[in-house]
């Protein structure tokens, strides 16, 4: 499936520090969450790598 972020949602992206890759592999490997207001949310679980 080909997945086009428009170009308003980049830049949102980068304001967040998040970028084209991280939101692609949130469409791809997501699990819905409660959010306000009656809404659905979208997360994913990352494993961040011990310094």
């Amino acid at each position: 499936m080909e997945i086009q972020i428009d170009p308003h949602t980049f830049e949102r992206a980068e304001e967040r520090g998040t970028n084209e890759d991280e939101i692609k592999d949130v469409i791809n490997t997501r699990f819905s969450i409660p959010a306000k207001y009656e809404k659905i949310g979208s997360t994913t679980i990352n494993k961040k790598e011990k310094a």
